[in-house]
């Protein structure tokens, strides 16, 4: 039976069987409501102190108010999910792990259940306030932004082979070895990055660039699949940068087949585009990579490979792509 909400009648016939002092067992079976209903509208509206009347008047303006109470208002009235939300932030957890470990660490509560979105009103509400949990999320961002159509026209490079004419197969991540690249620059002048990640796990390789020029993006690109068995490098999905002018030569020294997004269309490499995005939170916009180690950035990289994701049934993607590693090795 579905559950409807008490009414002021109802709670009018509660204030005078509280006056006899009747249990709840019988005040619940002489409305026809389960006990726990009429246990739990004495704690939400009833009384402060426990030896005073129930009133219905208080109690019906008390539930009418709460009902026009946003939801995630009201949970932030339980210190201990509170906590918990906050502390899970803090250790830099996305919200959707921080929904997914509560479910698992209370199963059988349902009151401490929380959405990712009420997650996210939580920080934007907080950052209203002067607080800082924004900072814990990945972009770092106060509020949320708002998003704009992409212009057009934009020089492409010459040979390029447009991600229309990319095997099929590629978007549905049944394999492994397709990836997607693209540079993270910082300052002006400041040095860039260049990121690559493997579709199906979600694995970053990521190297530094002497300069944004063709030449050292391609070696640095090049080096950096060095490392990854030929059998798992089968296409490379890259943006449109003059960066990667000299695709062919990467082509050549890695087996690589490589495709091109469409101009001003990053969400077609959005798995490259959100792993940037949580690079972005170690080494934020305006940062000087000059100044940055070879062996921090591989710090970072090892955190980022480390780091449970939901699309992996909370594995890392670490775990998932050695998995695959080994059997490329085997082959």
């Amino acid at each position: 039976m579905s559950y409807t909400q008490l009414t002021s009648e109802e709670r009018y016939v509660i204030y005078h069987l509280k006056i006899f002092k009747l249990s709840m067992r019988e005040i619940g079976r002489r409305l026809g409501r389960h006990h726990t209903t009429i246990s739990r509208e004495l704690k939400r509206n009833g009384p402060v102190v426990a030896s005073w009347v129930y009133c219905h008047r208080n109690a019906q303006e008390m539930a009418m108010q709460r009902r026009k109470m946003p939801r995630h208002y009201r949970k932030l009235s339980d210190a201990n999910l509170v906590r918990y939300v906050e502390k899970g932030l803090r250790a830099e957890w996305s919200p959707d792990v921080i929904v997914a470990r509560l479910k698992m660490k209370y199963p059988n509560e349902r009151n401490k259940r929380v959405s990712i979105e009420t997650i996210y009103r939580w920080v934007y509400r907080n950052a209203s306030m002067g607080g800082h949990l924004y900072n814990c999320l990945s972009r770092c961002h106060k509020k949320r932004r708002k998003h704009h159509r992409y212009g057009t026209g934009r020089g492409l490079i010459p040979n390029r082979i447009g991600i229309k004419d990319r095997p099929a197969l590629v978007s549905t991540r049944q394999r492994f070895g397709d990836w997607e690249g693209d540079t993270v620059e910082g300052a002006k002048g400041g040095g860039q990055v260049t990121t690559h990640v493997e579709r199906k796990s979600r694995y970053l390789i990521a190297a530094k660039l002497a300069n944004k020029t063709a030449s050292a993006t391609t070696n640095a690109v090049i080096l950096a699949f060095k490392k990854i068995p030929t059998a798992l490098r089968k296409t490379l999905t890259l943006d449109n940068g003059k960066e990667f002018a000299h695709f062919q030569d990467i082509e050549r020294h890695t087996g690589l087949a490589i495709y091109f997004a469409d101009p001003y269309s990053a969400w077609q490499r959005g798995t490259n585009e959100n792993t940037n995005g949580l690079l972005r939170r170690y080494f934020p916009k305006g940062l000087d990579f000059k100044n940055v180690t070879e062996k921090s950035l591989a710090e970072v990289v090892k955190k980022l490979n480390h780091r449970p994701r939901k699309c992996l049934g909370y594995r890392t993607p670490h775990e998932v792509f050695m998995e695959a590693r080994r059997g490329a090795v085997a082959m």
